[in-house]
């Protein structure tokens, strides 16, 4: 079997220091035996002159960030950002990477290369988010054409892609249970420990796909829960969120925090609207939540719903009254010893480390597939057998 590029360059519209999720998981992973560089968004900045940051953040991976001069054109900006890759590809040969993307707007800067081996790890509909540009669906387009490998995010979006290309697998969110299991003994910290009454909380990013007015509903329903928002709030607002005193805004937490937070909750939230911006998310929370023993109460997330609502692994509501409602209920109840026998067997084998090496397999039959034999269609995880 053929083995895979010995680097891997990354190109990402989120940042590593924002949110750890999906990228930093993988990519950690993948540095374990691959020279990873994982190229962020450029920063604009007073200098004259375009320059390229590196942040070395384990032993074998780096941050790169690009800093470009204020007042570029769009065609000026993928000009100075051609112009730093070619740059970091000085004495490199681009066959000896992967190119890893996570957006299809870095093609704009990074179609000239021919790299070894070329991934579009598809984690969310990017087109139907705030603000996203008018040419990601073109780029995305473009982006399954040149694609060796393409990943979904979960088994909604591997639905909608999987005609797109014919080697598509789809993985959805995993976890690392031993980290999320610390939340089953307390260890909450003093800011949260010094509020009083039942706590309600999410930990996530506030932004547009947040629904508000449901936040706002339960707070007023039950004036006696303690509601405990975790996460940056970025892409709206922060005048309408509603400033009940039982809402609590904690701000941004670190990924190793977020147990001890997760361990003072009675129940865990996903607040999300249902529009085209949660049409094909699969929230990462929800086996994160679930791994540390917390009842869950979500909206009607598809790839919550299937196959963690159809399993009574989570309560699914639709407004503040069914949440409420849904709340009520798992507060009541003090026998939840079955149910966590049931979220412990579902979740027996859902690990980033499993996913990491799934992924790694793929890779290689694709490789030796195109050396070999013709390609076979629309493969997905649950069919790879990991040596």
């Amino acid at each position: 079997m053929y083995s895979t590029p010995k680097n891997l360059l990354c190109f990402s519209h989120l940042r590593w220091d924002f949110v750890y999720q999906r990228p930093q998981h993988l990519l950690t992973r993948f540095a374990e035996h691959t020279a990873v560089y994982f190229l962020e968004e450029a920063i604009f900045c007073s200098t004259d002159t375009a320059y390229l940051t590196f942040s070395r953040r384990a032993p074998n991976l780096w941050v790169c960030v690009p800093h470009l001069p204020h007042g570029l054109s769009g065609e000026g900006v993928n000009a100075q950002l051609r112009e730093l890759l070619d740059f970091f590809f000085i004495n490199k040969n681009a066959a000896d990477f992967t190119f890893w993307y996570y957006t299809p707007m870095a093609l704009t800067f990074s179609r000239h290369l021919e790299p070894g081996l070329t991934i579009f790890d598809c984690m969310d509909e990017l087109s139907a988010f705030k603000f996203a540009p008018d040419e990601l669906r073109w780029l995305e387009s473009e982006l399954f054409e040149r694609a060796d490998v393409v990943f979904t995010g979960g088994f909604s979006l591997y639905e909608s892609k999987k005609k797109q290309h014919s080697n598509t697998y789809c993985f959805p969110s995993s976890i690392e249970k031993e980290h999320f299991a610390l939340a089953r003994t307390p260890c909450e910290p003093a800011d949260q420990a010094a509020i009083s009454g039942p706590k309600i909380g999410f930990y996530g990013v506030i932004d547009e796909r947040f629904d508000v007015e449901l936040i706002r509903g339960i707070a007023d329903a039950r004036p006696d829960w303690q509601i405990m928002l975790i996460g940056p709030i970025v892409k709206i607002d922060p005048a309408i969120l509603p400033q009940n005193k039982n809402i609590h805004y904690l701000g941004a937490r670190g990924y190793d925090a977020l147990p001890g937070y997760l361990s003072g909750w009675s129940v865990a939230l996903i607040p999300f609207v249902l529009n085209d911006s949660t049409r094909f998310i699969s929230p990462t929370k929800t086996p994160e939540y679930l791994a540390g023993g917390k009842p869950v109460v979500s909206t009607a997330i598809r790839d919550v719903v299937n196959p963690y609502g159809e399993n009574k692994l989570v309560s699914i509501g639709k407004d503040a009254t069914e949440f409420v409602d849904a709340i009520d209920r798992i507060l009541a109840d003090t026998e939840k010893a079955a149910w966590l026998q049931k979220v412990d067997r579902f979740l027996a084998d859902n690990s980033w480390d499993h996913t990491h090496a799934a992924m790694h397999k793929a890779m290689r039959i694709t490789l030796d597939q195109q050396n070999e034999r013709p390609l076979r269609a629309n493969p997905v995880m649950a069919a790879l057998k990991v040596s």
